[in-house]
């Protein structure tokens, strides 16, 4: 298909776009490499949230009743959906977008719903199941009366849009295994800034530095995190396995880096007899801080418990020469591959606090592995190859 302007994208993103974890490093590494591709993105999201260089952002108008909301869900999302929808659809009257792209689920309904409307091509960009997610984190209980209407509704969301594309193999196939959804939908998986995301980003003596400035005990191997602190993220089981490790003398450091819920997790290091020096919180970590903070590890920690959402925080431990520990899921196998240290079943502690040790105690090992998976993050996790296969699969939703 010839064209004489550039390829137009509305995304719709409904999240507090931009916040420095998962989903949103997935919206902005998207556009980014489609902006590099020539193509015009426009991205419609929530009033709050951070704005990027370089990146065109639409926001919706706040609601009267709270100017002010939470990570994560909230009595008020409908609100914020309803009005983000009215702000979506006036943004594709006017600037008449060729694709709609829509991000989780309800962008994948809002983007279903504009795109009939306006004759559009529709990508839903599905990023874990939205059932399995809300009984993950405790909102729905399997088999309940709940859990049915909201499997019924994710099925309705997954046969709306002209295409899928998912951040895992596995996406794909439960998608097309629990929903029943076989045809146009397309793994994209979630992918690293291998440039950004560098392993030379310090030198000896910067590194050396800043681990001082952060209290960490000269000869302490660290053991770094980096992501949402929540139950379900297996921040819980990482601490156990430190507290676990420390009875055991290993002298390692536990740096761990996010938000919300810091104070609930200091307190629950405190009470398994963590000191300081032995984890450090630091709070909410900017992505563009996050290379020079996982640059001061020895070791990288995944324990997501979540059989079905992506973890791309491990691409990210990947470009950065990091060894890593995952629980063995079925994301962190499709990352890893043979190059984890993996720990079995999710949740169990004792096996986390195992593979840790195997990796403190072998440093060629953790050298060896960290080289193998820069190079796996460079054949087959980049962001920019993966925004040429995107441009690819909006081609040929335009063809005739």
């Amino acid at each position: 298909m010839s064209r004489t302007s550039p390829l137009r994208v509305l995304m719709i993103a409904p999240t507090s776009f931009f916040l420095d974890y998962g989903c949103h490093v997935r919206i902005l590494e998207e556009s980014r490499a489609l902006l590099k591709q020539g193509v015009e993105v426009r991205i419609v999201t929530y009033y709050k949230g951070r704005d990027w260089p370089g990146l065109q952002i639409v926001r919706s108008r706040p609601t009267p009743w709270h100017a002010d909301y939470e990570v994560g869900s909230s009595r008020h999302k409908l609100a914020f959906d309803v009005l983000l929808s009215w702000r979506a659809l006036g943004e594709a009257l006017r600037w008449r977008p060729d694709i709609i792209h829509g991000h989780l689920h309800e962008g994948g309904l809002i983007g279903g719903v504009i795109g009939r409307l306006l004759r559009r091509p529709v990508v839903f960009d599905f990023q874990g199941s939205l059932t399995a997610e809300m009984v993950d984190h405790g909102f729905i209980r399997r088999g309940s009366v709940a859990y049915h209407w909201w499997w019924r509704l994710e099925e309705k969301i997954v046969h709306l849009p002209d295409l899928i594309v998912t951040s895992t193999i596995h996406g794909a196939q439960l998608l097309q295994r629990t929903f029943g959804r076989r045809q146009a939908v397309h793994p994209l998986p979630d992918s690293v800034n291998l440039d950004f995301f560098s392993p030379h980003v310090l030198d000896g003596e910067a590194r050396r530095r800043r681990r001082r400035a952060l209290g960490i005990p000269e000869g302490r191997l660290v053991v770094v995190y980096l992501g949402l602190l929540a139950d379900y993220q297996g921040v819980p089981q990482l601490l156990r396995a430190a507290a676990r490790l420390k009875r055991q003398g290993l002298p390692l450091t536990f740096l761990v880096m996010g938000f919300p819920a810091v104070g609930h997790y200091r307190a629950m290091a405190r009470g398994l007899g963590l000191g300081e020096g032995e984890v450090i919180f630091t709070g909410r970590t900017r992505y563009e801080d996050a290379p020079t903070y996982l640059a001061l590890g020895d070791i990288a920690a995944a324990p997501k418990l979540s059989a079905t959402e992506g973890s791309g925080k491990i691409l990210n431990y990947m470009a950065m020469e990091l060894p890593v520990v995952a629980y063995d899921t079925p994301a962190s196998r499709e990352y890893l591959g043979n190059q984890g240290v993996y720990a079995a079943p999710p949740g169990d502690v004792p096996s986390l606090a195992e593979a840790i040790a195997y990796l403190a105690e072998h440093p060629q090992v953790r050298i060896d592995l960290g080289h193998r998976l820069r190079r796996r993050a460079e054949r087959h996790f980049s962001w920019e190859r993966m925004g040429r296969q995107l441009l690819r699969l909006y081609r040929r939703m335009l063809s005739p």
